[in-house]
């Protein structure tokens, strides 16, 4: 049986019988790729500290006809992670990113821009940029890539420009805004310095965030419009993003 290889980021590792392990990866050709480590809950397995989450790797698998899983025969370390834990906020907003990773980008399919993005921002996190920013930096990306990030520049009805003071609203199904006078609920206001921020970081790579041109009080302002198309487009709202909200001392908001 022929061995494959990829360069991956470990997403997370759970249990399998009293030995194994199960592992989730981003990976840049083949999209989300899920295995079992056999032996890796034995004490000195050959995996090392390669299976630690967030670990970027190369793993060597072997395909199994019919199954969903593959079987990692070996995991070479590239880059570790680990001490980025040692911060709780960029744990909990790196654990939801994994969360959003896994859920969103395809099994098996190329995703090399996927890839690439939560790799530049794992770097960015261990170079001490602002974590909130980054998460917001992520969010709207994820939204971009999967092809459901709306025009939040002009309302939906009447096509008129969204421009502060005024405000907008998201559209209930989270699919563009209506301006003040054309919306149907005003549930979750939209501000045009919104669009700024989606215009900036199409723009801008990761490591940029550390010079970002918009207030912290404006970065906490964006949290809500995100989280809610995401959420919307999921259809539940990630278990992580209860943790991170608690992390940041937000409350929680029923969609």
């Amino acid at each position: 049986m022929p061995r494959d290889q990829a360069e991956a980021i470990v997403l997370r590792t759970f249990p399998l019988a009293d030995q194994d392990k199960i592992a989730v990866f981003l990976t840049a050709e083949r999209g989300v790729l899920r295995g079992v480590a056999k032996g890796a809950r034995k004490f000195a397995n050959r995996f090392g500290s390669s299976l630690e989450p967030l670990s970027h790797v190369t793993v060597f698998f072997y395909e199994k006809e019919r199954s969903d899983l593959v079987t990692i025969s070996s995991c070479d370390l590239r880059e570790s992670f680990f001490d980025v834990f040692s911060d709780p906020a960029a744990g909990f907003a790196l654990s939801y990113m994994a969360e959003l990773s896994e859920e969103f980008v395809p099994v098996r399919a190329r995703e090399n821009l996927a890839f690439r993005l939560f790799l530049s921002i794992l770097r960015a996190v261990r170079d001490k940029v602002d974590v909130q920013i980054l998460t917001r930096y992520f969010e709207a990306w994820l939204l971009r890539l999967n092809g459901i990030l709306p025009d939040i520049r002009r309302c939906r009805l009447c096509r008129r420009a969204i421009e502060d003071p005024a405000p907008a609203w998201l559209s209930p199904r989270r699919d563009g805004v209506f301006c003040d006078a054309c919306a149907p609920s005003r549930k979750e206001e939209i501000r045009e310095n919104l669009g700024r921020f989606l215009s900036w970081v199409r723009d801008n790579p990761p490591s940029a965030c550390a010079s970002l041109p918009f207030s912290s009080e404006e970065i906490r302002s964006f949290a809500g419009a995100l989280q809610a198309m995401i959420i919307f487009h999921l259809e539940r709202e990630p278990k992580s993003r209860r943790w991170l909200q608690a992390e940041n001392g937000l409350s929680g908001r029923k969609e």
